[in-house]
């Protein structure tokens, strides 16, 4: 046991089977699965996780049921041939003394996609409509919920076999299980609804007599947070039953629900959401059983789940996010490097983004997730050679950490005394303080792999031509860009880049021009309206955030709407003066006139920064570009481009 994370770190029963530690990946879609079975790249994801110390690994859902396909690249546990990639991963895991265990799943109402086009058949237990997907589902009748008892048990069955330690059912999320809990949604008039905890009852039922001694655990919403969700009072009930009734080895607790945008943004909360929010249901949970809890709700390092599991109030903690962020995060906590575990930002651009987007899953800060058949293992050079990187944001410092660690001698220059770029301004919007940590991270690699970091130093020719590098890695970044605009009169017009380093915005009414319609935009907007001002967020999108991950911008729109903000969408900025904005609407063409306006604030994105490259031409150097001096774009491509570079060379 540690000595530093005495309860984090302590051994866990769960079951027949003991934990090495009390950390716990979650079970979440990662988009690697290509025919429904655990492939080689699925495979290689949890073996870093198992080999990173992790205490217990849940692996993604698996359907029970072709209704079960809600998207197309989930694992599925309806025949045997599921088995040999399941047998293939539960060694691998017990190899490294992790315990495994898989969900079993089936979503209900809550269908996403089509496989071939076509919208699915959604079942449920009545035909209450799901607001988020606007699905009205077909209600199961008793051969329909058969044959759903019988796959939840011939699904647990199978993962048996295949040597897993267990299966865990999902009735979070609002998904089939929590449909017949919930009142609002189950409108039975039969013994399905007179006594809504039956199906789950009966689906444990059948997990548990297939499963013998093996675990059988429980995921579910304690609370919704959606305005026709299941209450905590319903939740409560339906986890005393079945644990009373011996049916369940622990629960795995979360919040939130998939049937609603407010209630989806639980499904993985950004980092607006309060680290250990749902500490409060545990403590609930803790009143009606006395199986083992397991927690989530966006522990992002150590010490926040040890004090949670010190405070009794859960036995373990689900860390999903953190390990993709850091999957060697348990093994750094066990040897007592807590200050080189790299602590995740809640950013969720390429963990559930890329699932939203139906790419592999990565990690903007750690780009190896979701790629280590390809990155798996950083190759030492054999032949070293000396590197100069120009700038020092999130692509610069992982391009000097990789290289370093491969053993090049690598210098990296920041022409600004502090390192991190833009991530810099990203963390002064309001919510997003924690993006900063991206930078202290990406620091602390750059550190660890030896390389040399020199601040308040631009590079120039004159530079590169003292220090003779056989290679320059240009992550010379961006600056801000202005579209063409009529400007009359002397309208107060200021960048977003500005406000966000402190410019003052006058009193009055503010419009905020969003081209880019991603995060600055509206966190401009939430700015400017927590200083008092009148604020009006003009988009040229069809709303705010539409390029950034859903729950991030669900998150954001809910604050501009708690703050009065008046959005306009649809609309291109093309001209102000002294007290006007003129717009234009981005389908009709036609004007869109806003008088009594005392300043103008523009977020139009930027344009690529490379007057260091253009000086270098023609020096005898390999030059490599990165980031956003190749093109503008995010965090995420700068960070993949600098890993990328630094294992090219």
């Amino acid at each position: 046991m540690s000595t530093h994370l005495p309860h984090l770190l302590s051994p866990l029963q769960i079951g027949t089977k003991t934990l090495r530690n009390r950390i716990v990946s979650a079970g979440h879609d990662t988009t690697l699965p290509t025919d429904g079975t655990v492939n080689d790249a699925l495979f290689a994801y949890q073996e870093a996780r198992a080999k990173g110390g992790v205490g217990m690994i849940i692996v993604q859902v698996a359907g029970i049921h072709e209704s079960a396909r809600y998207t197309s690249h989930l694992l599925m546990a309806t025949t045997d041939d599921c088995i040999p990639g399941y047998r293939r991963l539960a060694a691998m895991c017990h190899e490294h003394d992790t315990v495994v265990v898989g969900q079993i799943f089936h979503p209900g109402r809550e269908i996403m996609e089509s496989s071939d086009g076509r919208a699915p058949v959604a079942y449920s237990s009545s035909d209450v409509p799901s607001e988020r997907f606007h699905v009205t589902p077909r209600p199961l009748d008793q051969d329909g919920i058969d044959t759903m008892v019988r796959g939840y048990a011939d699904a647990a069955r199978r993962l048996g076999a295949a040597g897993m330690d267990g299966v865990e059912v999902v009735a979070s999320h609002g998904y089939l299980p929590a449909q017949f809990l919930n009142p609002r949604v189950n409108t039975r008039t039969d013994g399905y609804g007179t006594d809504r905890v039956r199906f789950l009852r009966e689906v444990l039922q059948a997990v548990r007599a297939e499963s013998g001694d093996r675990i059988v655990g429980l995921r579910i919403s304690v609370d919704e947070l959606s305005w026709d969700g299941l209450e905590p009072a319903e939740a409560l009930a339906a986890i005393k039953e079945v644990s009373d009734l011996g049916l369940i080895d622990y629960v795995n607790l979360v919040a939130g629900t998939s049937a609603s945008n407010a209630g989806s943004i639980h499904i993985v909360p950004p980092m607006a959401i309060e680290n250990g929010y749902t500490v409060p249901l545990a403590q609930q949970v803790r009143k009606v059983t006395d199986v083992p809890l397991i927690l989530g709700g966006r522990f992002n390092e150590p010490t926040q789940a040890d004090r949670v599991i010190a405070a009794g109030d859960a036995d373990a903690c689900t860390m999903t996010r953190a390990l993709i962020c850091d999957p060697e995060m348990p093994n750094k906590a066990t040897s007592g490097e807590l200050e080189r575990v790299r602590a995740c930002i809640a950013c969720n651009q390429a963990c559930i983004g890329h699932f939203h987007l139906g790419y592999s899953i990565s990690c903007i800060q750690h780009p190896e997730t979701g790629r280590e058949l390809k990155f798996g293992t950083i190759e030492p050079t054999s032949a070293p050679r000396k590197v100069l990187i120009a700038g020092a944001g999130p692509g610069g410092m992982k391009a000097a950490a990789i290289a370093a660690e491969r053993g090049h001698d690598v210098t990296l220059y920041e022409a600004a005394g502090r390192v991190g770029g833009q991530v810099l301004l990203a963390e002064k919007i309001p919510g997003r303080g924690e993006f900063g940590g991206a930078a202290t991270n990406l620091l602390k690699e750059v550190e660890a792999a030896g390389a040399k970091l020199v601040v308040d130093t631009p590079v120039d020719r004159a530079l590169v031509e003292r220090e003779q590098p056989d290679v320059v890695i240009l992550a010379t970044g961006g600056r801000s860009r202005h579209l063409p605009l009529e400007v009359m009169g002397e309208p107060t017009i200021l960048d977003a880049w500005q406000v966000l380093e402190g410019a003052e915005l006058p009193s009055g009414r503010i419009v905020v021009a969003d081209w880019r319609c991603d995060w600055i935009g509206p966190g401009v907007a939430i700015k400017a309206a927590e200083a008092g001002r009148q604020v009006v967020l003009a988009v040229n999108g069809y709303h705010p955030g539409f390029r950034i991950q859903q729950y991030v911008r669900d998150e954001l729109l809910a604050r501009l709407h708690r703050l009065h903000v008046e959005i306009i969408p649809t609309a291109r900025l093309y001209g102000v003066d002294d007290d006007t904005v003129y717009l234009q609407h981005t389908m009709s063409g036609e004007p869109i006139v806003l008088e009594g306006i005392s300043g103008v604030v523009l977020a139009q994105g930027q344009e690529a920064n490379d007057t260091l490259g253009t000086e270098l031409a023609g020096l005898d150097v390999e030059l490599i570009r990165i980031g956003d001096c190749v093109a503008p774009r995010t965090v995420e491509e700068a960070v993949l481009e600098g890993l990328e570079a630094a294992c090219a060379i």
